[in-house]
Parts: C-alpha cells; sequence; structure tokens
C-alpha cells in the first residue's frame, strides 16, 4: 500500500487554487504498519483544500463507497445541509442547499443547485440519474456561483468528477448483493492505446431491491433494471495539450416507490389501510392503451439518456485555454400513481424528449505560485424540451371523471461572461473577487390540454427573459500554518421560468421572476493537531429577492394546483461545520452538522391547508389567501451525518475496518407554512459496516447494513388530487460487497 508523503503548500489564489509540492521523501515504514498508514490518509484527505476560503464538502471515492452512496440523493448522508428529493418515487430529483430550492415535478426548469459530472453541467437533474459509477470525487459547494467556471447558479452545485484513463493497464470489478435479492455490479478497463493515446471502459447493471407490495394482490414494486456505460477517450500530443472525448448512455426500466397515502382531502370514501412496506396502485386497460403501454404496467421508469463531451485543454506557457463542449439527450417515460389506491383519481404518464448544449470556454493563467491569479470565461447553454402528461381521472367523479393529456414545448438559450481574480497581499492575506453577467431567453409553445371525448383547449406561447450581473468579493488570511479564516459576499442570479404543470387557465403561464439572492459567509479551516484533529465551519446568512418557490393556484370548480411563484422577499441564515477526529492510533471519527432557519418576510400565496379544509366543510372550492410573512420556510433545520471507523491490522498482510454510521434530519414543511401532514417528520437512521482489505488494496470484501433499527420515515411527499401522500424509505437492508482492483 502507497505510504503518503508529507506535502508543503504554496498558496496560490484564495478562490483560486493549491498545489501541493511534495517535500523530502521520508524512509518506509514497516510494511506491517502500511494498514495504518492507509487509514490517516483516508481519513484526513483533501489537505491542500484546506487553505481555499470555501465551504465546500469534499468527498473521496472511498468514502462514497463506504457510506454506500450510489446516486445522487445518497449525498444528502455524507453533507451538511443538503436535501436532495425523489419526485413521487422517481428518478426525478429536487436539490435544496442551505434551504435554497424548489419543488418542480415537470422537471422543466432549471433548479438554485445544479449536478455538474466532469465539468459539464446538467441543465435537468433527471438527465444526471444512472450516472454514479467508477467514481473519482465529489464536492458539495454552497452559495451563489458561476465566476470560475460553468453555469451561474443561486444556490451551489454539486461536481461529479468519474475516474479517467490510465497511462498503465488496469481492470476491476465489484459486486454488491443485500436485502430483497438487491444486486449492484461495476466493472471497469483502463489502459493505453498507443503512444499519447489511452481510454476507460466502464459500466454497471442494478437490480431487484424491491421491498414494497401491494396487499390487494400481494404484487411486487420496486424492483431496479437499469444498466449504463461509460467511455473515455484521452489523446495527449504533448506535455502541455490534453484533450479527452467522453460518452455515456444509461438505459433505466427500474420500478418507482410507491407512496402512501397520509389523509384524504377530497371525498369522504377512507383510506386504504396499508403496511409500512406497502401501496396500492392500479393501471386500467383503456389508461394503458392510450399511452401505448401493456396492460398490467407498475409504476416505472422507461428511460434513455445518452451524452457526450469533448474537454481540450492546452498550456500556451502563461496562459491555460480550456474548452468544454457537451450535448446531453433525455428520453423518459415514466408511470406514477400519484395517490396511491387502487382508484383512477391520479395516475399519472409522461414523456419527455429534452436536448442541451453547452459550450465553454475559459482562459487562465498557468503558474499557481504567482500573486494574481485570474480566470476568464464565457458559457452558452441551448436547451430544447417536449413533454406530454396523461392523466386518469376515471374515478374522480363527479368533479372530472375522464382522460386528460397536456402536451408543450420548451426553448431555451443563455449565454454568460465571467471573470475571476485573486491576489496574495503581504501578512499571508489573500483579496479576491468575480464578476458575470448573463443573459437569458426561455418560451413556451405549443401548450394543449386535452380532455378526451370533450375538448381540447389550446394556450398561446409565453416567454421570458433575464439579463442580470451577478458576483462576489472576499478576503482570506492564512493565520497560521493550519488556520485560514475568510469572509466572503455573494451575488448570485438564477433565470424565471414557467409552470407546465396540468394547465388549465391562460394565468397559470405567466412566468415567474428571476431569483437573486445576496448571500454572506464567514469561514474557518483549521487542522488544530494535525493528523489528529480538523476542524472546518462557515456561517451564512441569505437576503433574497423573489425567491422561486412552489405556491399554490385554486383553480374555480377544478381544485387546487401547485405553481412555481416568487416569494418577493425572505431569507435565511445558519451555518455548517465538520469535524475530523483521530483520537489515537485505531479511531477515525467524521461528523457533519447543518442548521439553518428561514422566514419568508412577504410571500402573498393560496393558503392550501386551509383552502383545502373549507372545501372538505362546505364542498365549495374557494381561495383563502394568506401571506406567509414571518412563516418559517420548512426546509429541515438540524441535519446530522458522521461515522466513525475502527481501523486496525491483523497481520502484516491484512487489516480490517469496522464501524457505525448514522444521520438524522429535522422536520420539512412540504407547503408554506405546513403542519400536521403538511410537514415530514423528522427521522434518524442507523448503519454499520466491516471491511476487510489486503495491504496491496488488490481487492476488499466489506458486510453493511443499513437502516439497522428498521425505523419507519419519509423522505417526500405532496398532494395528489384527493389525498395527501408521503413517500416511503426504505426499510433495513443487510448485505455484502466484494470488488477487485488490478
Amino acid at each position: 500500500m502507497p505510504i503518503v508523503l508529507p506535502v508543503r503548500v504554496s498558496m496560490a489564489a484564495a478562490g483560486g487554487r493549491v498545489v501541493p509540492r511534495p517535500a523530502h521523501k521520508k524512509h518506509p515504514l514497516p510494511k506491517a504498519e502500511s494498514i495504518e498508514v492507509s487509514g490517516v490518509r483516508r481519513a484526513f484527505t483533501h489537505g491542500a483544500a484546506q487553505h481555499l476560503p470555501d465551504a465546500d464538502t469534499r468527498l473521496t471515492a472511498e468514502r462514497l463507497t463506504e457510506r454506500g452512496v450510489v446516486d445522487l440523493r445518497g449525498l444528502e448522508r455524507v453533507a451538511p445541509n443538503l436535501t436532495i428529493q425523489s419526485i413521487n418515487g422517481t428518478a426525478s430529483t429536487n436539490f435544496y442547499l442551505r434551504g435554497i430550492g424548489f419543488n418542480d415535478f415537470t422537471q422543466n426548469n432549471m433548479g438554485p443547485v445544479l449536478a455538474y459530472f466532469d465539468d459539464v453541467p446538467f441543465a435537468y437533474s433527471t438527465m444526471s440519474s444512472g450516472l454514479m459509477f467508477d467514481m473519482a470525487d465529489v464536492t458539495v459547494t454552497p452559495g451563489p456561483v458561476g465566476t470560475q467556471h460553468g453555469q451561474s447558479d443561486s444556490g451551489g452545485e454539486i461536481r461529479l468528477r468519474t475516474n479517467d484513463p490510465t497511462d498503465s493497464f488496469h481492470y476491476g470489478a465489484s459486486q454488491d448483493i443485500a436485502s430483497y435479492a438487491r444486486s449492484r455490479s461495476e466493472a471497469y478497463v483502463s489502459g493505453p492505446i498507443a503512444d499519447g493515446l489511452s481510454f476507460r471502459l466502464a459500466g454497471q447493471t442494478r437490480h431487484g431491491g424491491g421491498w414494497q407490495t401491494d396487499p390487494l394482490n400481494g404484487d411486487h414494486l420496486g424492483d431496479a433494471d437499469e444498466w449504463a456505460l461509460r467511455g473515455k477517450l484521452r489523446w495527449q500530443p504533448g506535455s502541455r495539450t490534453t484533450i479527452m472525448l467522453s460518452g455515456h448512455v444509461v438505459q433505466d426500466n427500474s420500478e418507482v416507490v410507491g407512496a402512501v397515502p397520509i389523509h384524504r382531502l377530497i371525498g369522504g370514501a377512507a383510506l386504504p389501510t396499508v403496511g409500512w412496506q406497502q401501496s396500492e396502485w392500479s393501471a386500467r386497460p383503456e389508461f394503458t392503451r392510450l399511452i401505448g403501454r401493456k396492460d398490467g404496467l407498475k409504476p416505472s421508469e422507461h428511460n434513455w439518456f445518452w451524452g457526450w463531451d469533448l474537454n481540450m485543454r492546452h498550456d500556451f506557457g502563461p496562459v491555460t485555454l480550456t474548452s468544454i463542449s457537451a450535448f446531453e439527450t433525455e428520453r423518459e417515460g415514466e408511470y406514477t400513481d400519484q395517490d396511491a389506491t387502487v382508484a383512477a383519481q391520479a395516475d399519472t404518464y409522461r414523456t419527455v424528449n429534452a436536448n442541451a448544449f453547452t459550450q465553454e470556454l475559459r482562459l487562465s493563467n498557468s503558474h499557481p505560485d504567482d500573486r494574481l491569479q485570474w480566470v476568464i470565461g464565457a458559457f452558452y447553454q441551448r436547451t430544447r424540451m417536449n413533454q406530454r402528461f396523461f392523466f386518469d381521472y376515471t374515478d374522480y367523479v363527479p368533479a372530472r371523471g375522464y382522460l386528460q393529456a397536456t402536451s408543450f414545448g420548451m426553448d431555451q438559450e443563455s449565454t454568460s461572461e465571467f471573470g475571476h481574480v485573486s491576489y496574495r497581499l503581504p501578512k499571508h492575506v489573500t483579496i479576491f473577487g468575480g464578476l458575470l453577467h448573463e443573459i437569458d431567453d426561455r418560451s413556451i409553445t405549443g401548450l394543449q390540454s386535452e380532455i378526451f371525448g370533450r375538448s381540447v383547449t389550446n394556450f398561446h406561447a409565453e416567454s421570458t427573459a433575464a439579463a442580470q450581473f451577478a458576483g462576489q468579493i472576499g478576503v482570506s488570511w492564512q493565520a497560521a500554518r493550519n488556520v485560514l479564516l475568510y469572509y466572503k459576499m455573494s451575488k448570485g442570479f438564477k433565470p424565471g421560468g414557467f409552470t407546465a404543470n396540468n394547465t388549465q387557465l391562460q394565468a397559470q403561464l405567466a412566468p415567474f421572476r428571476p431569483e437573486t439572492v445576496l448571500t454572506y459567509e464567514l469561514g474557518l479551516k483549521s487542522d488544530p493537531i494535525p493528523n489528529r484533529l480538523r476542524i472546518n465551519a462557515a456561517a451564512f446568512y441569505n437576503d433574497f429577492h423573489n425567491q422561486q418557490i412552489l405556491g399554490t393556484v385554486l383553480i374555480p370548480n377544478y381544485g387546487p394546483l401547485s405553481q412555481l411563484t416568487n416569494a418577493p422577499k425572505s431569507e435565511s441564515w445558519g451555518f455548517e461545520g465538520t469535524l475530523d477526529i483521530h483520537p489515537f492510533r485505531h479511531l477515525f471519527l467524521t461528523q457533519n452538522l447543518g442548521w439553518q432557519r428561514g422566514n419568508f418576510q412577504d410571500f402573498p400565496t393560496v393558503n392550501r391547508a386551509r383552502t383545502n379544509a373549507y372545501y372538505a366543510k362546505t364542498g365549495v372550492w374557494r381561495a383563502i389567501n394568506d401571506n406567509f410573512s414571518g412563516v418559517d420556510n420548512g426546509q429541515p433545520k438540524l441535519t446530522l451525518n458522521g461515522q466513525a471507523d475502527w481501523r486496525q491490522a491483523l497481520s502484516p498482510r491484512y487489516g480490517l475496518e469496522f464501524g457505525p454510521d448514522w444521520s438524522y434530519r429535522g422536520a420539512q414543511a412540504l407547503t408554506p407554512g405546513g403542519t400536521g401532514f403538511y410537514r415530514l417528520p423528522p427521522y434518524f437512521l442507523l448503519g454499520a459496516h466491516m471491511t476487510l482489505r489486503p495491504s496491496n488494496e488488490h481487492w476488499q470484501a466489506t458486510i453493511y447494513a443499513t437502516n439497522i433499527l428498521d425505523r419507519h420515515y419519509y423522505t417526500s411527499g405532496g398532494q395528489a388530487t384527493t389525498v395527501y401522500m408521503y413517500i416511503p424509505g426504505a426499510p433495513r437492508f443487510i448485505g455484502g460487497r466484494i470488488s477487485c482492483g488490478f
């Protein structure tokens, strides 16, 4: 196992880069101690990043494997103040970071938090489904971004980096088998093709794992059925030039997680009695024929994703030019039974055909030791989308009682220019700043709502445009060799967009406005006892104008519908921290803590809870308007996650690692001011793992358990026509994983 060398860190730029330089090589430790040395390396990673003024959470591939993070949703278990929720149990997700985010069911808008794979931003989160394999590392960046690279955003970004081709031949595989016949398989091969030319091919498959049944007939629900491939080709014609061509494809026919009805909003029928691991669903033959699927369809995905990107980098000497071109495609077919009953009251099938092209050009100085660090660049994005939603309301009588379809197109185009500079002053002080200008145009076209056998309604197109500046200024001080203090102010900007869910009135297509946020952040990074104690912390305050949020609109004689809107004024504040402790030889502890609060200062909208209550009492739909000034924004106030590892050398050749992991999430309101069933309850989860590995790390074998206490908890929820429903979380899983790499 390799011995880790000490490094000297040259402070290149606050908000810029730090370049570690190997110090003199120490004598190797005895071979019997190699397991323990590896333990130190794994516990205190990203040493150079301790000199960067940010609150990023940096996660190695090893940490992701230890915690069983195999998809985007799992990242909320290893980062503070991060919430990633599935939409109705599907592959589509919504992101919230430091309380910034919104619930976009139709996924036709760019979220306040973006996911990147290998420097390529994914405008629509569903496009990133199925790509978390053969990972190198992940970085979660909170706060406004866009002055140094990529797409601007108001809430932050999640940068995922996959493994690159290698100059020597390597190959490996892993197999994970767990409860409910769940199987996850991965494999890769990497190496040279010719002088300066190398490749990497990696793939994964997932099957089984469904833990829900239908109480009416015992049918099984939730099995995964997915495969994915990724290929990379790297050409280095010289020491100054790197050209990387990557491509990927994902097919996902997995079943989704069914909902649990919590409360009957409309009608007098009693809710079905279901067990914790049960959910009802139905797909009427008339509905499956309409959508072109087979009878007996279960809630499931039928998705294809593919794309490519070309990353070119050339060092001209004083400056380095980087170009990143990418094209991503989404073909989605998704069936959900949103009322989670056998009645056809909210059965939904949607198809999405979308693509996105992005181009980034970036010029930066080539010498990280210079006092002055700078980067300038431009970013372009063009997206096209067509969606069609089918709804089965046949059993929702007398209010509807029909089949319906809504279709629309979306066109979007944006350009931005950005720049960032930093300068290292005497006394270990660095000042930095950045500026961004973005122009965004988008439109929704051809929206049609058809009630089969009754009527067809066509809506005229709507468009919106925005041009805004954003930026950042700050200062950092390397107060001691292992202590960094920083302060920065950032203005974030996110364009407006459209609500396109079950449109009934032209007014529903009125665009919501752009969102801006001014963020103040004060941070500390410290290693007071190197390789023994690390303390990182940051406090923040967000001042929002026109925060984009999911509100409610009431359609006369139809009912309340969700609509993305703006809260004219709101605020949030909080802190987050990471504590790494290596108190003695064998024990390693990591604890993440996130705490945030937020209030709407001015937010007039329909009070969904009071409106539903009025209808239940009178049988009449009447909008009960309210201003949620002073009301909490509803995001979980406290998030905790961490793990403890005991690392023991069993012999000169083998080591054992074992320990628990845990996570806690506070309550989350699903609608402004939500209480009772409008609020997800808090939950605590406990897991554990034990891993045996040789000193050469050619293989490792792990047994693990998640949700050891078999807690009953919910991960998201919302209203589905006649009921309020929750999406339950997974029960206890016990599994084993073996992997090898040569």
